[in-house]
Formats: C-alpha cells, structure tokens, sequence
C-alpha cells in the first residue's frame, strides 16, 4: 500500500521456516505446509516422505532450476512458490498435478512456458520479473483462472485463447512490451482488476506537475509503519524554516513489482492530485544516498484502520475482514458513495487506480475514507478506443468492494429498501457486458440521492 499499517495477521504471511533435518526425523509427519529456504541446488527426495499430505510448498529463495519428473508425487499439493531462484523454464512437470492450484514463480529467470505446463484447474499464476515472451495457448483450457501477475516480463502480445478465461478477474501486465491492448481482454465479463502501465502503447503520457522537492538531509526517518510491495513507509519529522512536521515517507525499492514499476506508480500519486478521499502528498525526495525515489505525505490520524484485509489463498481476488466484523447500511453507504467520488475524480484525469480494494482503503471512526496504493495505477488516453471499458472495468471492482461490505451487513438492514437498493447497484455494476455497466459519475449521483 501507498500507506498501511503492518498487519501481522495477513492472510498471505507464509508459515515458519522448516529444515530438511525436521522432514528426515519423522518431526513433521504428516505436514501440510512447508518452507524451505536453505541455498538449495536441488530438490530434496526427503520431500516425498510428505506427499501424501503436502498442499502448501514454499521454495522460494534458493538456487534450484528444476524440479524431478516426479513431482506429480505431491496428489495433495494446491500451491506451490518457487519465486528467487535461478528457474529458465516454468517446469513442464506442474501441469500432471492434479490439485495444483497456485502457482508462484517470482523473479526466476524464466523465458519458457511449455505447452503443457500449466494445470487446467490453474486459479492464481505468479510469474512477475521473469523474461517470458510468450505464453502458451493452452492458457486459455485454464477455465478457473482467477488472477495473474505478469508485470516485468517480455511480452508483445497475449494469445487470443486467453478470451476463453472467461473467471479471469486480476491481470497484472505492466512493465512488458505489449504494442497495445487486445479487444478481447477488454471484454471479459469478470475482469476488475487491470494493470497496463509501462508498455509500448502507453510509454508516453502527460506528465503531472512536480511536487516541491525536499531534500533527505531535512527529514529525521523514525519507525516502520507499513510495507507494500513497491516500498518502505515510515514516520518521519521533516525539518523545514525551523518548522518541524511530523510526516509519513514512502521510500520506493527501486525494483519491479507485482504491479510493475515503481516511477509509474510514483508518477500516478502525484497526477492523482488533490482530493478529500485521497492521501496528502507534501513533495517528493531528493537527493537519497542510494538514488531511491521517495514521496513525502500527511501523516494519516492513528484513528484511521484499515476496512479490510487482503485476500487470503481461498478467497484469491477477494478481500477478507477480521471475524467478527460488521458494518451498518449508512457505513456502507458512506464509504462506497466516498470511493464512487474519488473513482470519478481519477477517471476525468484518465487515471485507472487498478487496485481498488477494501485493504487499500482506510477509514476513521465516524467512516471518512482514505484510498491508497497506487501502484497498479494506468494512465489511458481519454479519447481512445477503450476509454469506456476501461471505466467499466474499474466499475466492477468497485461492485466487489460493495459486496465485500454488504455480505458483513447488520442482519437487521436486510430486509431495509436501501439494503434491497444498494444491492441492486452492485448488481448493475457486475454485469457481465461491460458496456452495459453504469459509469462513476452516474454511481455516484445513485447513492447521493438514497435517503440514508
């Protein structure tokens, strides 16, 4: 995120570290999680001594660049992270396991993608900061294919087969080669979440106005408050005219993300400009000892949460809550009719915000919201071809975070009219013709004139 609490508790959070002597002692019989990272060269045969209830195996972090003929052995295994290792080819072998959902190959150096690599029952495909060129046709038989992450690669194009992915619902493909956007992508009924900055098509775009520049020698840099994938936020005091502010600092890794790369997500924060519903950008950094880009901000309230969680290996594209959690139809309301705004604001700018979730949105005690992380953050040019789809696109992402928030309703507002209301806009909102979709200006002045 742009700004966020650590969560320890994260869905996502891998287990504990373990070591190849616990599996060979007989400690960790019958394990269904395990993760290794030990400079392994090879795969560990001791493994197998799981296979029978192995689901979840983290490799990630060692120096493999294969996996046996048999590693279908694992009849169990549902997820599988290799990410940080020296893999040129994604292992043909994946594709003969039967229950493998999830696949995480991170930052290899992978340029293959074997025809029969990928499970046809393939839900989450992680293949950031590789060097694919191409992808396989038979990535269209993948029918569950939720969500896919192809930033930092080397792809021209995306095979036409990907328009029968039809419950594809998360792309990431920025920081590629891509020459420009296939009509077919932009009409997949479920698609809510895109990603398309840092390709040939859209190399160029205006460029927002420069924030004041703040020198790094003028801020005393104090405790971690978050950590999002493009970078670090801390707690800072900025000394400036013998003023000094306590301000939040987001200091950028420098490196390609999930989401693609950060001087595109750097770029977007600032041409997203001002707004009640947005973070308070002050400046930018310069002059970092390690050349790194830096935003400073308004430091958010300590009475501002987080509204959700992020999504866990079950929920894949959907966000979680805290058990427990309730929201009230007004709260509902609220905060939607909140995000409609600040959606509309972005889209009059030509800016798609690409992640737009309830973990990336935070709010006080009395529901003032806050939308963050910009990171999967699109320019578009607003009088092209797909300006419309690419609204509608970002329209059904805003009809999950609805009924992300409806399913956590107060019983007692079910049967209300504006429950009944509320729903019917999601409804509208997730059409499957994108088209047919109501656009933000129009989602905004529907919950302006509910009566709350």
């Amino acid at each position: 995120m742009l700004y966020t609490r650590i969560n320890v508790n994260s869905p996502l959070l891998l287990s504990v570290m373990h070591t190849l002597e616990q599996i060979t002692s007989g400690e960790l019989n019958g394990a269904k999680r395990i993760t290794l990272s030990c400079q392994l060269r090879q795969f560990p045969e001791e493994l197998f001594l799981l296979s029978e209830t192995l689901e979840i195996l983290d490799l990630s972090r060692n120096q493999l660049n294969t996996l046996p003929s048999d590693f279908h052995r694992f009849k169990k295994l549902k997820i599988i992270f290799c990410s940080d290792n020296l893999f040129t080819e994604l292992p043909e072998v994946l594709g003969q396991c039967e229950s493998l959902e999830m696949i995480g190959f991170k930052s290899n150096q992978i340029s293959v993608i074997p025809e029969r690599a990928l499970p046809i029952q393939t839900r989450w495909l992680i293949l950031t900061n590789n060097k694919i060129e191409t992808l396989p046709t038979s990535i269209g038989k993948c029918f569950r294919l939720q969500k896919v992450a192809l930033a930092g690669n080397c792809l021209k194009t995306l095979p036409e087969e990907m328009a029968n992915c039809k419950n594809l619902e998360l792309l990431r493909i920025s920081a590629n080669h891509l020459e420009a956007l296939p009509e077919w992508l932009l009409q997949l009924p479920k698609l809510a979440w895109l990603a398309f900055a840092g390709n040939k098509f859209n190399a160029e775009h205006a460029q927002p106005k420069p924030l004041k520049e703040i020198n790094w020698k003028e801020v005393t840099i104090g405790y971690l408050l978050g950590e999002g994938a493009s970078g670090y936020i801390y707690k800072a005091l900025w000394r400036s005219r013998n003023i000094q502010v306590e301000v939040a600092i987001k200091v950028f890794k420098g490196e390609v993300t999930s989401d693609g790369f950060p001087e595109d997500e750097m770029q977007a924060c600032i041409a997203a400009g001002e707004h009640p519903n947005l973070y308070g950008l002050i400046g930018s950094i310069v002059n970092h000892p390690e050349q790194k880009l830096g935003l400073v901000m308004q430091l958010i309230p300590p009475t501002f949460k987080n509204v959700g969680l992020p999504p866990s290996f079950v929920t894949c594209t959907r966000d979680t809550f805290v058990e427990g959690t309730i929201f009230s139809l007004n709260q509902i309301h609220k905060i939607v009719l909140q995000m409609a705004k600040v959606l509309s604001h972005l889209h009059a700018k030509g800016l798609m915000h690409g992640d737009l979730y309830t973990h990336n949105c935070m709010m006080d005690e009395t529901s003032n919201c806050l939308l963050g992380d910009f990171g999967a953050s699109t320019f578009y040019e607003l009088d092209s071809s797909y300006t419309l789809n690419i609204e509608k696109i970002e329209v059904r992402a805003l009809a999950c975070f609805l009924d992300d928030l409806l399913f956590h309703a107060k019983k007692e507002d079910l049967n209300s009219s504006l429950y009944t209301k509320m729903c019917s806009l999601r409804d509208e909102m997730m059409q499957e013709r994108v088209l047919s979709r109501p656009n933000f200006k129009d989602i905004t002045q529907f919950m302006s004139d509910l009566i709350v």
